[in-house]
C-alpha cells in the first residue's frame, strides 16, 4: 500500500469489509480466487491452529461447501460448485500482501486504552543463509490486544520504526510504554507534541549520560515509595519502587517530570540463589497523574507484550521454528496469529493454547465464529 488505511477504514465493523480495503498484490490476468477469500482462508487456518503451509493448504482441500460459501470463495460449473483455492495461490496472496496494511487493518484499535507497548521480536526461523531474520516493531494495549506490528527495514533499526507504527492510530491521553532502546529524544517530543501521549520509558546505559543523572538522585530521601512481591514461575520477587519529581533538575530530557527507580530482588525457589537488579524509568506524567504505584504499574505493563504476545507466538505457534521465509510471509503470518490471538481473547479465552485446541476440534466453524465471519 502507498499509505495506511485510514481511521475509518479501520473501523469498519466486519473482517471482511477491512480486508477489502487492502490492495490486491496480483496481477490481473489470470486471477480466479477472490483476495479476500484467499486472506479468510489463511486467518481461519491459522485460527484453527495451524503452524505452516502444508496445513493452510491442507485445511482448504478439506474444507466443505458451508464453509467456502461463508468465506466467499468462488463458484465453478453449472452447480455452483464452491472451489477452495489452492495452497500456492494462498503461499502467493500471504506473501505478496501489504504487511503494514493488513497489521493495521487486523488489529485492536488503542483509541481510550489506558496503556500500549511497544516492543520488538526477531523471527528467527526466517532467516537464510546470509539472508537476515525478519525483526517485527510490535504495539500491545494493557489488555492484551496486539493493535500492529511493522517489519524492520534490514539496514536499520526499530528506532526508525518507532514513530511510522504509531502514526496512524489515535494516542491522546494512552501513556505509551516502551524498553530502553525508545527512550530517545524524538519519540517523547512524538508522543507528547503530536500525538498528545504520554511516556514511560525505561532508561539503561544505552544512554550513558542520562543514566548517570539518574543514578545521583537523591534517591535515598525519596519518601515515595510502593513495595510489590508476587511468587511463581519458580522465583519470588520484590519490587521496590520510589518515585522522584525531578522538573528543574537538569535532566537533558524533553517532557520529562518525574523519575523512577525499581529495585527488583528474585529468589529461585529451587536454589535459593538470590539476584538483584536496578532499573530506571522517566515519564512526563506528574505525580497527581501519576503515583508510585502507578509507575509500578506502568513500567510492569511493559513486560505484558513479551508475554502475551512474543512468548505466545514462539510456544503455542511455534514462531521461532517456522522457516516460512519468502517475501511478507514471515511478517503475515506473525500477524494471522496477531489476529487469532485477538480473537481468543475476545472470546475469553485466559488461556491461548487452550483456546486452539478447541478451534481445532471443529476447524470448519470454530474459526469462522471466533473471527465473527457470517
Amino acid at each position: 500500500m502507498i499509505k495506511s488505511p485510514s481511521r475509518q477504514h479501520r473501523a469498519l465493523p466486519s473482517l471482511v469489509d477491512r480486508l477489502s480495503v487492502l490492495p490486491d498484490p496480483r496481477r490481473r490476468r489470470g486471477v480466479r480466487h477472490p483476495f479476500v477469500a484467499v486472506l479468510l482462508v489463511a486467518a481461519c487456518v491459522v485460527t484453527a491452529g495451524a503452524r505452516s503451509w502444508a496445513a493452510i493448504g491442507q485445511w482448504s482441500r478439506a474444507a466443505p461447501q458451508d464453509t467456502l460459501a461463508r468465506l466467499g470463495a468462488r463458484t465453478a460449473g453449472t452447480l455452483r460448485v464452491r472451489v477452495a483455492p489452492s495452497l500456492s495461490t494462498i503461499r502467493r496472496v500471504v506473501i505478496a500482501v501489504c504487511p503494514g496494511g493488513l497489521a493495521d487493518l487486523t488489529g485492536q484499535d488503542p483509541a481510550g486504552a489506558d496503556t500500549v507497548a511497544v516492543d520488538g521480536k526477531c523471527a528467527r526461523g526466517s532467516r537464510h543463509g546470509a539472508v537476515p531474520a525478519v525483526h517485527l516493531l510490535a504495539v500491545m494495549t494493557g489488555d492484551g490486544r496486539t493493535v500492529s506490528q511493522l517489519p524492520v527495514p534490514g539496514k536499520t533499526n526499530e528506532i526508525t520504526c518507532f514513530a511510522a507504527l504509531l502514526a496512524p492510530f489515535d494516542l491522546r491521553d494512552v501513556v505509551v510504554t516502551a524498553d530502553a532502546l525508545h527512550t530517545q529524544t524524538a519519540h517523547a517530543r512524538f508522543l507528547v507534541e503530536r500525538k498528545q501521549a504520554h511516556f514511560l520509558f525505561l532508561v539503561k546505559a544505552n544512554q550513558p549520560d542520562l543514566f548517570a543523572a539518574l543514578r545521583s538522585l537523591p534517591w535515598k530521601e525519596v519518601t515515595a515509595r510502593r513495595y510489590d512481591r508476587e511468587a511463581g514461575h519458580g522465583r519470588r520477587e520484590t519490587r521496590a519502587t520510589r518515585v522522584l519529581t525531578v522538573t528543574g533538575l537538569g535532566l537533558d530530557f524533553p517532557h520529562v517530570v518525574q523519575a523512577a527507580r525499581i529495585l527488583r530482588y528474585r529468589v529461585d525457589t529451587a536454589s535459593g540463589r538470590c539476584t538483584r537488579e536496578t532499573v530506571y524509568a522517566i515519564t512526563d506524567l506528574t505525580s497527581a497523574e501519576a503515583s508510585p504505584q502507578r509507575i509500578a504499574q506502568l513500567a510492569r505493563s511493559q513486560w505484558t507484550i513479551e508475554n502475551r504476545l512474543h512468548h505466545i507466538r514462539d510456544t503455542t505457534f511455534a514462531g521461532d521454528a517456522s522457516k516460512i521465509r519468502t517475501g511478507h510471509g514471515p511478517a503475515n503470518l506473525a500477524t494471522l496469529r496477531n489476529l487469532a490471538i485477538n480473537a481468543l481473547r475476545d472470546a475469553g479465552h485466559r488461556s491461548i493454547a487452550a483456546g486452539l485446541r478447541e478451534a481445532s476440534y471443529e476447524p470448519f466453524t470454530r474459526p469462522l465464529k471466533l473471527l465473527d465471519i457470517s
